[in-house]
């Protein structure tokens, strides 16, 4: 299997709504983002599917090692030698690989956040390095494109964080900032028990806006000289909304029950911004 199959593989596998929008993209920026998003499901896997802290911690580390290599031009692994071609076509920085896994390893060392600005700096690493990274595949000509992917990379991550609260809180984990489950009087039991209440309707229907107003922040950014290149980004941010607004007239019920779009109307969504940008 070539490193770039062993990409595609574990794209695949991971049945992102992301994929959909890759699809579209031309053959040598589709293989640079099926790399960088491999790289991500790679390192996110330590951490979720690794029951032992420490052994997820040395597969962290030695995911650092890789990157070093990678950059030193001696890359082992698949998905480094996909990489490899990306970062010399696109010039990613070093640091933007560094910083991801920095990010999954704020999984090992903490699973609750105190207040939004907590959170903010997690999102940021797993989120929105990966969206400046994406910006430079996709290519841009306004330097402003990289505050629109900055803000589309959390927009994203919070989306995530709404959708899975009930599969998080199973694993022990929970994102919801903790000074905002005592504003909204939702006791972190009631999140452990799956339990629904007026009060969590409310919390959630404010992590929603909160979201919302990121993706309207994000796409006023966007540059529109750069609005064609970025078309993939936008893909992601119709799928993602959909499923906001999926989850708003589900009456927040992420507690038990994941929610999702079907594969045909994520193809939908990305064909016609692919059209309309």
């Amino acid at each position: 299997m070539s490193p770039e199959q062993y990409c595609q593989q574990k794209v695949a596998g991971s049945g992102s709504s992301f994929t959909a929008s890759f699809l579209f993209l031309e053959p040598g920026r589709r293989r640079a983002i099926t790399a960088l998003y491999a790289f991500c499901r790679e390192v996110d896997d330590v951490v979720d599917e690794c029951a032992d802290p420490d052994l997820a911690q040395t597969q962290l580390d030695g995911w650092r090692a890789e990157i070093e290599a990678l950059f030193s031009g001696q890359p082992k692994h698949p998905v480094s030698r996909a990489l490899a071609d990306a970062i010399a076509r696109f010039d990613l920085p070093k640091e933007r690989f560094l910083e991801i896994i920095a990010g999954m390893e704020m999984d090992l060392q903490q699973n609750r956040y105190a207040d939004f600005a907590a959170l903010s700096l997690y999102c940021y690493r797993v989120a929105s390095v990966v969206g400046l990274a994406a910006a430079e595949i996709f290519g841009y000509q306004d330097p402003k494109t990289l505050d629109y992917a900055l803000d589309l990379g959390l927009a994203l991550q919070l989306t995530n964080i709404i959708r899975d609260v009930g599969e998080d809180a199973r694993r022990g984990r929970i994102y919801l900032p903790r000074d905002e489950l005592a504003r909204f009087g939702v006791p972190e039991a009631d999140l452990l028990a799956g339990r629904y209440s007026e009060a969590f309707r409310r919390l959630m229907e404010f992590q929603l806006e909160r979201a919302a107003g990121y993706y309207q922040r994000a796409l006023a950014q966007l540059p529109q000289k750069d609005r064609r290149a970025q078309r993939a980004g936008l893909m992601m941010a119709a799928v993602y909304r959909a499923l906001l607004e999926k989850i708003r007239r589900g009456g927040y019920r992420v507690l038990d029950r994941r929610a999702s779009l079907s594969s045909p109307r994520k193809l939908w969504l990305a064909w016609n911004t692919w059209l309309r940008a």
